[in-house]
């Protein structure tokens, strides 16, 4: 589809009529914004022998697809569209995937085994409470995933549910494994003894993979004053733009101009802690003075506003009116809450399903992908 396509256009230029160009963006308007059309999304174009025509197929998205049909071969100009969900088919597969010297992080690592980012940046939020991505990862470390993956038409179409995950990192085997409260119906991650891997802070604001450029101190040579002064925070390198994230629930204390600090965020925590995110380029939709967050919630875009050198986060965190090292601060957290004592022994059997199908699927994929020989014993 050519990159400034419109509907309109797309249409002309298979040589049809102008009414039915007409009728087609009128039907279509009653279950679809045209507007909305995306260069990168495919089409699929069906005419008549005498070139009318006779259907229209445009993906929206990964779950559904615009169809316009014609109601009338002798009134080509009668149309009628719907918008169709897409009859997918979930699996539930297992990956592997390991961190070296050529893929140093989790993104690299999970392209190797041929997912997508989107898939990496599920696992590491999982795991945000537990591995600090930018400090943790070694080569050797490893990840595995039992995840659903849904497809239409035999094209991924994208993921669902990762059930389980286990991350290898500095000699620790790190688990996850989902649960669902069967009273409140709420689900989230906990390890293999049933404690919660939501901590009071992540590990970073920054949704992946941080870079700590210059870390808290009391005395470090500015890099724009040229002059030794204390820095209260941790620099994280960030490309402009960058998501950033509360690292725990609380209320937005203010969201402004910060003189050298930049467009910055301030918020306050419970137990005596508030957080500041500085030199940002922009703020989160509706983060302003007085509103609630939730841990992880967008609060800004990474900038360089304000006295800075270059795009970065300058991450800083105040615990009872003292600034504090947020790295140091973070290790102190206690693990999560655990699973109520009565919901326990059922979710220890679904831990032990679960870490089975991991292992058993990752086995049958490996004997999948051997070479007939090996796999036929020969």
């Amino acid at each position: 589809m050519p990159r400034d396509a419109t509907l309109d256009r797309l249409l002309r230029e298979q040589q049809l009529s102008a009414p039915v160009v007409e009728a087609a963006i009128a039907a279509s308007r009653s279950v679809f914004d045209p507007r909305q059309l995306r260069s990168d999304r495919p089409y699929r174009l069906v005419r008549t022998f005498d070139g009318a025509l006779r259907e229209f197929e445009y993906q929206i998205d990964a779950d559904r697809f615009l169809r316009i049909i014609s109601r009338n071969r002798d009134q080509p100009a009668l149309l009628d569209a719907e918008v169709v969900p897409y009859d997918k088919q979930t699996a539930v597969v297992a990956v592997r995937g390991r961190i070296d010297g050529d893929h140093s992080s989790v993104v690299a690592a999970m392209e190797e085994t041929g997912e997508t980012i989107q898939l990496a940046m599920a696992l590491a939020e999982i795991f945000s409470g537990e591995i600090d991505f930018e400090s943790d990862l070694q080569p050797g470390d490893s990840f595995e995933i039992l995840v659903e993956k849904s497809s239409h038409d035999g094209q991924f179409s994208g993921y669902g549910a990762i059930l389980g995950a286990r991350f290898m990192t500095d000699g620790h085997d790190r688990r996850a494994l989902r649960w669902t409260d069967p009273g409140a119906g709420t689900t989230a991650f906990y390890d293999e003894t049933g404690r919660s891997l939501k901590r009071f802070f992540l590990r970073s604001p920054l949704r992946f993979e941080p870079r700590v450029t210059s870390g808290f101190s009391r005395n470090r040579l500015h890099p724009v004053f040229r002059t030794y002064r204390a820095h209260l925070g941790i620099d994280y390198g960030a490309p402009a733009g960058a998501a950033v994230v509360s690292v725990a629930a609380g209320t937005v204390v203010s969201a402004g101009w910060s003189g050298g600090g930049g467009k910055m965020v301030r918020i306050r925590h419970a137990s005596g802690f508030e957080s500041y995110y500085l030199h940002l380029s922009a703020f989160g939709k509706g983060i302003r003075g007085g509103v609630h967050v939730d841990q992880g919630r967008l609060i800004g875009l990474v900038g360089a506003t304000g006295t800075a050198t270059g795009p970065h986060l300058d991450y800083r965190l105040k615990k009872n009116g003292v600034f504090v090292n947020p790295l140091v601060e973070h290790r102190k957290l206690p693990p999560g809450e655990p699973i109520p004592p009565a919901q326990l022994a059922a979710f220890l059997i679904q831990r032990d399903q679960t870490l089975q199908a991991l292992s058993t699927t990752l086995a049958a994929e490996g004997a999948r992908h051997k070479p007939d020989a090996i796999q036929a014993g020969r």
